[in-house]
């Protein structure tokens, strides 16, 4: 058979493949070099899209593990080693001429598992995500995935964030929105498995996807509408109903304009009262609210009410309403995708955590370092910054739209569309447990990013849908105590690659999985441990033990 007619046989729509894998060949090197200019047909993608095409293959040497000084969180400061592999960089055209491309990079290690991952983005994405570092929640002491020998992904989402531009401006071209939504990821997979078939000839026996935030949205979305394209699926605090969580984004900021704003030395005094409620209810005082649940019934905002003259050491009315707002749940007059119609609350627990850094906790995510503005500022809060955004850009499609005039019922129709594009609530999985798949969440409940809330919601939802029974044999939902958004407050470090790679190919049930706490310095040293608990149970003290090791805790309702 001709090298021609055999790749047409076996690569259908792949151009630039070779009768056995460049990679392993006798000259990997030269092997991925002549991967560049390769292009995917779009035949071979799963969804209606133009040609994908290699634009460099650049052979990349092993390197060691590095740490920086600073970084936005604790694993950003780490670089994992890396192995020698072969490093793909290209784009997947659009349809639409005005629509940006999809950026993708696709790493191919020398020893390869057969397995790939692929990297979930952040925030709004639009940063092309380089499929090398730790994962999400991952220990710092433990080998990334691409040195385990697993092929890995990342994307941009089929767009790309420019200085002094707003990160939501894409959405107002709809085939950035629609790549955003969903699209861009199945459409990354489906070439990245291409092209891993003319790189070691053969395709990956296992897919994973991971991701966290946004990343954990994308890996939800992936199971329940391309239920055959992963195997296994680990989402870290997924940003699960995006359409509430935008709303709730406005309507928080709103809450803490003018003097409902509460200052650091504030978020101190209502952090240190709900340790005093909560922090022994687990059996232990040691800074950890470990049941943020039985929490919510211990602490009043209310006695922190100033009595007298405004101060630090009180609240005012205003303050004590946004707090309140805060933990409220968040409900729609209408029904968004898949009936859902409310938001969940957040809090207590956290509110002073620090996300490695001088601010943190509400500071961070709720408050900004200054009270909210318009327009809205990256000073501002996170929640407001982004929430804003979003219903400038995504739902009132227009930029200069006046918040303070926003009113959801004079917005219907486009909610319903962005909430049936974006929330990643539908709890029909029985196509993707029908095809063998693992799922797991995890959540972090001191979270202020967004609601851990809406996880246990979702959990909740599709064992409505499908039975306790059905839905333990495929799906895990686990919580961490007093951890936020980015991993900080107690043990929120767990290897879950390994255990879910373990569910899916040897059929092990995770148990015993413990969080560690860890310095972000080499030789990682750990400081405490827990255990992990599958919602609804939550860490109790023994009483008699190391208060450090999670031997001496466990997991009870």
């Amino acid at each position: 058979m001709t090298r021609s007619l055999l790749c047409m046989t076996l690569l259908a729509g792949l151009t630039g493949c070779a009768s056995t894998g460049v990679l392993t060949s006798a000259d990997p090197k030269a092997g991925c070099a002549s991967l560049a200019g390769t292009t995917v047909a779009a035949e071979r993608i799963g969804l209606p899209s133009g040609v994908a095409r290699v634009t460099s293959a650049t052979w990349v040497p092993g390197s060691k593990l590095a740490v920086a000084e600073r970084g936005p969180t604790p694993s950003a400061t780490i670089t994992p080693a890396t192995p020698d592999h072969c490093r793909l960089l290209g784009s997947i055209a659009p349809l639409d001429p005005a629509a940006p491309p999809i950026q993708f990079q696709l790493n191919l290690p020398e020893r390869w598992n057969g397995r790939s991952v692929q990297y979930g983005g952040g925030g709004f994405n639009g940063t092309l995500i380089s499929g090398l570092a730790l994962l999400p929640a991952a220990r710092f002491d433990e080998p990334a995935p691409l040195a385990r020998g697993y092929a890995t992904v990342g994307t941009d989402s089929g767009h790309q964030t420019h200085p002094g531009q707003p990160p939501q401006a894409f959405a107002l071209n709809d085939e950035a929105l629609v790549n955003f939504a969903h699209a861009s990821y199945k459409k990354v997979r489906d070439v990245a498995v291409a092209l891993m078939q003319s790189a070691y000839g053969r395709g990956p026996s296992r897919l994973y996807f991971v991701g966290s935030s946004e990343g954990g949205r994308e890996g939800l979305t992936m199971a329940q509408r391309y239920p055959d394209a992963f195997d296994g699926i680990f989402s870290r605090v997924p940003v699960i109903h995006w359409t509430g969580l935008q709303h709730a984004g406005l309507r928080d900021g709103l809450a803490t304009m003018g003097e409902g704003w509460i200052r650091p030395p504030q978020v101190k005094l209502v952090h240190d009262a709900v340790l005093a409620a909560c922090d022994g209810l687990d059996g232990l005082a040691d800074g950890i609210v470990g049941d943020p649940v039985a929490c919510k019934t211990r602490f009043n905002v209310d006695a922190l009410r100033c009595s007298g003259t405004p101060s630090d050491a009180c609240l005012s009315a205003a303050q004590v309403q946004s707090v309140k707002t805060l933990h409220a749940p968040l409900r729609f007059d209408v029904d968004l995708a898949h009936g859902v119609r409310d938001y969940p609350g957040r809090g207590p627990s956290g509110e002073g955590l620090t996300s490695y850094g001088p601010t943190g906790g509400w500071s961070t995510w709720w408050l900004g370092s200054v009270p909210p503005s318009l327009p809205p500022q990256p000073s501002n809060s996170i929640a407001w910054y982004y929430g804003a955004g979003a219903i400038q850009y995504f739902y009132a499609r227009d930029p200069a739209y006046d918040l303070l005039k926003y009113k959801p019922a004079d917005h219907e129709k486009r909610i319903r569309e962005v909430s049936a594009l974006m929330d990643a609530t539908n709890p029909d999985l029985r196509a993707f447990r029908a095809r063998g798949g693992k799922l797991i969440v995890l959540e972090n409940m001191a979270d202020y990013a967004q609601s851990p809330y809406a996880g246990i919601a979702y959990h909740q939802s599709v064992v409505q849908a499908m039975g306790q029974a059905s839905v333990d044999g495929f799906f895990h939902l686990y919580t961490a105590p007093n951890v936020d958004h980015v991993g900080t407050g107690g043990p929120a470090n767990v290897d879950m690659l390994g255990a879910l790679t373990d569910w899916v190919e040897r059929g092990q049930v995770p148990a015993k999985l413990q969080l560690v706490e860890q310095s972000a310095k080499p030789p990682f040293t750990v400081s405490r441990s827990r255990p992990l608990c599958r919602w609804p149970l939550v860490p109790r003290y023994l009483g008699s033990g190391n208060v450090n090791a999670a031997s001496s805790f466990e997991c009870r309702p």
